[in-house]
C-alpha cells in the first residue's frame, strides 16, 4: 500500500484517533511529541517534525515508532 502525502498536522491527527496524547515537556519548536502506553505497558514516544509535505522516510520511521502498520495507519485518516 501507497502511502499518501501528508503534512504533520494530518499525522498528528491520524496519531491521536489511534490514542497518542501530546508529551508534556518534550517536543520543542520544530518539533512535536506524542506518546501512548501500549498493551504491553511499555511506553511509545513519536516525534513528529513540523513540515507541510513530510518525507517519505520520515513518515515510515513514525509508523516504526509509533508501531504501526501502513495499513493501519492509512485506516485512521479516513
Amino acid at each position: 500500500m501507497k502511502l499518501p502525502f501528508l503534512s504533520s498536522q494530518e499525522v498528528i491527527k491520524a496519531l491521536r484517533k489511534s490514542g497518542f496524547d501530546y508529551a508534556p515537556k518534550r517536543g520543542k519548536g520544530s518539533h512535536t511529541a506524542l506518546f501512548k502506553i501500549d498493551e504491553q505497558g511499555r511506553k511509545l514516544l513519536v516525534i513528529i517534525p513540523k513540515r507541510k509535505d513530510m518525507p517519505k522516510g520520515v513518515l515510515l520511521s513514525i509508523l516504526q515508532q509509533a508501531n504501526l502498520s501502513k495499513d493501519e495507519f492509512v485506516e485512521l485518516l479516513k
